[in-house]
């Protein structure tokens, strides 16, 4: 969320940045700063009249004392009527204040300088593209294909017990997924984030201080007698520990990782591009979160991507880095990496990771603050980053590593699943 008094303090600016990705970005920053100025002046009015109505207060007493009852009758008839005024504009600035956080938290993050001007994915910026594409053999399969061929994934029987979207794995390919859970949580503790199991549902106040909520809110799934939501990724458990809390300036950065499984509706999404595994309700994904100074947070970001890309080496698949565009950033982001694997089988690019930066957009809403020496408090920045989401690294493995007698396993995940090869 962004803070009204730096709205307020570098109002062109603001403009000129959120324009990048809000057309209207004029019209909506001027009815911010009109509530705000509606809400200022209500408070000023009331801060007069109660200060007016204590001071008459005291008066009533002098007056009953020195035998002035008339007067002091006057003065209790002014005072209930001050009284009464004051409730009215106490009332008219709830309903500013009001009017001015739902507008606030309809506002999106203003990008970053270096964000790419832009309307949709077409417009991200290549930064980076790493490895060989294999040349598969004749007859090579798209992974959903694979799956049935070795009976390790059932996208039927996912149906069958629940809908579509919510694949049931089995025998090597349930390994499989667990590997790669152990094997990214390992990576990510050795890197110095600390681990954290998480409820996987939340309340409303947890996806509002992310920013999911009211974004997103279509896009969760909601259960309504207990009015909680089915988390759409561990950043929204993870990052609202740290919700409502000041913390020293030594305690700094603070690195956390997470494995969770993620729920999203994906209303709207159909087509040959969400099948198999590459768009899904029900997914498994570790994440990374980062508290840090704001000094320090782009430093801690570009720390993040190369954090990625070491698995992504690792693992030996072919990926690319996009620097995303204003019009396909995120609500909450100031600066997002994404990391696409290509799928030969498929021929196109599987985005498998986004690395974000928040700046102080999520801290000002968790309210979570820092404390230098000084005893100075200020807004810390978030990042948080995929490190990594399963189904689409689980689709590059089957699909690139395929050959006619089997799939082989990456070198890197045979002491996690106890196996080399698919067959």
């Amino acid at each position: 969320m962004l803070q009204i008094a730096f709205v307020r303090e570098n109002k062109q600016e603001v403009v000129a940045a959120l324009s990048k990705r809000v057309p209207d970005a004029q019209e909506v920053i001027d009815r911010l700063i009109a509530l705000d100025e509606k809400r200022r002046a209500s408070q000023v009015e009331l801060d007069n009249t109660l200060a007016e109505s204590n001071k008459l207060s005291k008066s009533i007493g002098q007056l009953m004392q020195s035998g002035e009852k008339a007067k002091a009758e006057l003065v209790k008839e002014k005072t209930a009527h001050l009284k009464s005024e004051s409730k009215r504009l106490s009332e008219e600035m709830q309903v500013f204040s009001d009017e001015l956080q739902e507008l606030l938290y309809k506002i999106p993050n203003i990008p970053s300088a270096i964000v790419p001007e832009g309307k949709s994915e077409a417009d991200n910026v290549e930064v980076e593209r790493v490895g060989e594409v294999p040349q598969l053999h004749e007859g090579a399969l798209p992974h959903w294909d694979l799956a049935k061929k070795y009976d390790i994934i059932d996208f039927e029987l996912g149906v069958k017990i629940t809908g579509a979207g919510f694949p049931v794995y089995k025998g090597k390919g349930a390994r499989l997924q667990r590997a790669l859970i152990n094997y990214f949580l390992d990576k990510n503790t050795e890197a110095g984030y600390k681990e954290f199991q998480v409820p996987h549902v939340v309340n409303e106040a947890s996806g509002k201080g992310t920013g999911q909520l009211p974004d997103k809110e279509g896009q969760m799934y909601h259960i309504g007698i207990d009015d909680l939501y089915l988390i759409p990724t561990a950043e929204v458990p993870v990052t609202n520990i740290f919700r409502d809390t000041i913390i020293d300036e030594a305690q700094l950065p603070i690195l956390s990782t997470c494995y969770t499984p993620c729920f999203r509706r994906e209303a709207g999404s159909y087509g040959a591009h969400v099948r198999g595994l590459n768009r899904l309700h029900q997914f498994d994904k570790v994440e990374i979160v980062r508290i840090e100074h704001p000094e320090k947070s782009y430093e801690a970001l570009d720390g993040m991507v190369n954090h990625v890309k070491g698995i992504l080496d690792e693992l030996k698949l072919p990926y690319r880095i996009l620097r995303l565009c204003a019009g396909d950033l995120g609500f909450t982001s100031a600066l997002t990496y994404d990391f696409e694997v290509f799928s030969t089988a498929q021929d196109r690019w599987l985005e498998i990771s986004s690395v974000s930066n928040f700046e102080t957009f999520q801290a000002n809403r968790l309210k979570l603050r820092f404390k230098n020496a000084a005893g100075d408090k200020q807004l810390a920045h978030t990042l948080n980053g995929s490190s990594l989401a399963l189904p689409r690294v689980l689709a590059g493995i089957l699909e690139n590593y395929q050959t006619p007698e089997g799939i082989i396993i990456p070198e890197v995940l045979v002491p996690y699943t106890g196996f080399d090869r698919i067959d």
